[in-house]
């Protein structure tokens, strides 16, 4: 990351600046702006957030304000009602009352004399969804926004439910979201009301879990906020990014493909960061590319921001399976549009235990591009069993009744590299798998887009979920996995309406796998991995299911995208990484991070145990000590999927000479077969004083989930 202070403007900085909601209640603004601004107005652009200005986000927000400010815009970063030193309470995400908030600020902005009446939006995750939704409600001044690790789909594609299957990401994140709204505003800002401001949100906040736990279907609950229900209502321009390793790989290309405004796409090999600091690598020179398009949208300039491809994204070459890469080697590639003119989707024969010979996806002739050819099988045996490729079978049934440990190396849903937390090796997952295997290629085989699996299938259970995993298995037989995906399968049919499966009755079903970018290696085999339980990336389901797959009427479906270029491409579009310095921060304690699978061979006891401790950190400019510390802990017994356990628990800490000050939430989630049970507790501690104390024990159904 190379830093820059020499910029076109000249700043100034307003640490908190207050702004008045149609209720009374004002939210607190950081802004930083040109000083001409003062006689020569220039757009707004709002990043808008729950995260803390003043120390949580600080130094993250001057690598990017500042230099976006000294580009000429007034940056503004404000905190959520409830959150920061902003007044009110939050209780949720998405609200009516956020997207209404976020309006006024925009009106506000617009009517200051410093704006000339234009603004943006940006953000990652919760500023990027605040943004496309902000954006689906037209506010008058909105002309552009820039969004990063999102989803259009509250229900379908976010940390939630996938496939109508419960992430444990429901509660981790909840857990987050239950620390991060019942912390204190600052003293120093707030002054005495700090304590009334902060046991007001103590006491009208709760466990964040049960509101998502509550709405198991597909609801108004989630449709609110969920722009796939009109992509239409978006009517300014929007440039869009992502990354392989985040959780929100998918709506970068569902966006350029239903929306009707001017568009751009980005998709890195990255996990949940924005791309300047992007993890793993290349990071790029991402706020160039956002100056670039405030420049043309915000400020008139025909720069060439809309010339070239409508996506660029990072083409990634085979790697040996890790929990962590510091580099992702690979290539840029470039698409002209969305869906693209240049990728097919070629589908293959599940046979016995085999990934058989391609065919076109509408049925006609026969494609050796993915190196299946029409080689006769292999007899080898790996996981569910034979490998290799064939012919389509007479339609016989193959069984898989997975072991709840299958799930234990699939990493974090979405990747945030702290501790490292992708995917391991998927032999062991394999072991309890379902498998399907290629032949070794024959040639190099790339996938663009969102692999899709069709099952011809049958349950002896009511409920049922299956896991379908895509990996690259080198000579050597290490697998890494690609891509995944899961579905409920009582939600096969709609997730609106699920209803119970007949056991033993045959039905079919399509699992979607996560978009993914990825190049298989001459010699390399596409292996693909179907097991009923996913713990704990999934919940599982009330009880173990036994699955039959019927070989010939199911198929795997991949994207396939030519290897060599069909146009002239730049081999690296952007430049360096840049960004002005960052704000000066001391550790005080070490972090740590931890990731551990651990079993107990007697009681047959398995844990995942997770621990990301930040430290206490200095900020140096506001006297200020912070600490933050999450742990997670997952557990089962055996194969009884009623001991499926999972624990949240934050600490955040805040500490000057004369305040100290401590929240600390836990959130435990259980079940039976019929019921969910959620156990949470919060406490407020001024010193070693606990001054607030709430307990919740509440129960859940399970809609057949």
């Amino acid at each position: 990351m190379r830093h820059v202070s020499n910029l076109p403007y000249a700043i100034k900085e307003e640490e908190d600046v207050r702004i008045p909601m149609p209720d009374g209640i004002q939210l607190s603004a950081r802004v930083w702006r040109p000083t001409s601004s003062d006689n020569e107005p220039v757009p707004a652009v709002l990043e808008y957030i729950p995260y803390r200005k003043r120390d949580l986000t600080s130094v993250r927000d001057s690598l990017h304000h500042p230099y976006i400010a000294g580009h000429g815009y007034a940056c503004v970063r404000v905190d959520l009602r409830g959150t920061g030193d902003s007044e009110g309470v939050l209780k949720d995400e998405y609200l009516e009352q956020e997207q209404a908030d976020a309006e006024a600020v925009l009106a506000w902005l617009a009517e200051q004399p410093w704006c000339d009446g234009g603004t943006g939006m940006m953000g990652i995750s919760w500023g990027a969804f605040a943004a496309l939704q902000v954006a689906a409600r037209q506010p008058p001044s909105l002309r552009a926004i820039v969004i990063a690790s999102f989803t259009d789909d509250r229900h379908a594609d976010d940390m939630h439910y996938m496939g109508g299957a419960m992430l444990s990401d429901n509660l981790a994140e909840a857990g987050t979201m239950f620390a991060y709204a019942t912390c204190p505003p600052d003293p120093a800002v707030v002054g005495d009301r700090w304590r009334e401001m902060w046991h007001e949100r103590l006491e009208n906040t709760g466990p964040w879990v049960l509101p998502w736990l509550r709405h198991q279907r597909r609801d108004d609950y989630w449709r609110h906020a969920s722009v796939s229900e009109d992509y239409q209502a978006v009517q300014c321009p929007v440039l869009a990014s992502s990354g392989w390793a985040d959780g929100y790989s998918n709506a970068v290309t569902r966006l350029l493909g239903h929306l009707d405004v001017p568009r751009k796409g980005l998709i890195g090999p990255w996990s949940h960061k924005f791309p300047h600091l992007g993890e793993p690598g290349p990071a790029i020179g991402y706020l160039q590319e956002v100056v670039r398009w405030w420049d043309h949208w915000l400020k008139g300039l025909d720069n060439g921001v809309m010339d070239g491809p409508m996506l660029h994204t990072w083409m990634q070459d085979s790697m040996p399976p890790s929990t962590a890469y510091e580099e992702r080697p690979g290539r840029w590639v470039a698409e002209p549009t969305w869906p693209s003119p240049y990728i097919r989707p070629v589908r293959y024969p599940l046979t016995r235990h085999r990934i058989g010979t391609p065919g076109e996806a509408d049925g006609e002739g026969g494609d050796a591009a993915a190196g299946g050819g029409d080689t006769a099988a292999g007899d080898g045996t790996t996981g569910g069993g034979a490998v290799g490729a064939g012919t389509v079978g007479d339609g016989a049934a193959m069984t898989v009744r997975s072991p709840l440990s299958v799930g234990q190396f699939a990493g974090k849903w979405a990747s945030y590299n702290a501790p490292p937390d992708l995917p391991y090796d998927q032999r062991e997952e394999d072991g309890g798998s379902l498998v399907f295997e290629t032949e070794p290629l024959t040639e190099r085989l790339e996938i663009l887009g969102s692999p899709t699996v069709e099952l011809d299938l049958a349950a002896d259970r009511p409920v049922a979920m299956v896991a379908a995993r895509l990996s690259d298995v080198s000579p050597e037989g290490a697998a890494t996995r690609v891509t995944y995906g899961l579905l409920n399968i009582t939600r096969r049919e709609s997730t609106e309406n699920p209803q119970p499966l007949e056991p033993g009755a045959r039905c079919r079903a399509t699992v979607q796998l996560n978009g993914v970018a990825q190049a298989f290696p001459p010699g390399h085999r596409v292996r693909l991995s179907l097991s009923t339980s996913y713990w704990p990336l999934a919940w599982p389901p009330p009880e173990p299911a036994m699955l039959s797959v019927y070989e010939g009427t199911s198929t795997l479906t991949l994207p396939v995208r030519p290897t060599e270029e069909p146009d002239e491409v730049v081999a690296n579009p952007f430049e360096e990484p840049e960004s002005t310095p960052p704000l000066k921060a001391t550790r005080l304690t070490a972090a740590e991070g931890r990731w551990e699978v651990k079993r107990d061979m007697v009681g047959y006891r398995a844990e995942l145990e997770i621990v990301k401790d930040q430290g206490l950190v200095h900020f140096d400019e506001i006297g200020l000590d912070v600490g933050r510390r999450a742990y997670e802990r997952y557990t089962s017994v055996a194969d009884d999927f009623t001991s499926a356990t999972g624990e949240s628990t934050w600490t955040m800490r805040f500490r000057r000479a004369d305040w100290d000050v401590r929240v600390v939430t836990c959130t435990r989630l259980s079940c039976d077969e019929r019921d969910f049970f959620v156990d949470a507790t919060l406490d407020g501690y001024e010193g070693e004083r606990r001054v607030f104390s709430r307990t919740w024990n509440e129960t859940v159904p399970r809609d057949l989930l």
